[in-house]
């Protein structure tokens, strides 16, 4: 088993959207390394960890699971989403998204502030200085150390 952290924008999909919606695509990743890591290594039954950016107090606010393999991201053929890829098309698609379900939030979020300053998390992607993937591998000592879980 694997573990992920996925970022989003609480703005536009926080954690308690998918909490009221228990399950969700996970659409909208337009960058390869990002795409090919659902395509590849996401599995069904990976942990992952629900992360908000791009807000006030951006960190891990929840944990979820992939409950679904790699599928087409049909976003990239709507013209009206932001998502739209005018160079895709259906008989040769170009991004994929993996389904997420939610499996519960943290009683405190994990905040962004607070990892900088534990050195066991120093080598977490989130942490690098430019890192802008949406979607990074997580170690089970960071996992354990984030979630509180004991496996």
């Amino acid at each position: 088993m694997h573990r992920w952290l996925l970022k989003s924008e609480p703005g536009d999909y926080a954690i308690d959207d998918l909490a009221r919606d228990k399950r969700d695509w996970w659409t909208g990743i337009r960058n390869y390394q990002a795409r090919n890591f659902m395509i590849h290594d996401m599995h069904v039954g990976d942990g992952a960890l629900f992360y908000h950016s791009n807000c006030a107090a951006p960190g891990v606010y929840g944990v979820a699971k992939v409950c679904a393999q790699a599928a087409t991201d049909d976003t990239q053929f709507a013209p009206d989403s932001k998502y739209y890829d005018s160079k895709s098309s259906p008989d040769n698609p170009r991004w994929r998204c993996v389904q997420i379900a939610f499996v519960r939030k943290l009683k405190k979020p994990f905040l962004l502030a607070d990892m900088r300053h534990i050195p066991e998390l120093e080598k977490m992607l989130i942490l690098r200085r430019g890192n802008r993937l949406s979607i990074t591998p997580v170690s089970d000592d960071e996992w354990r150390l984030i979630t509180g879980d004991k496996k």
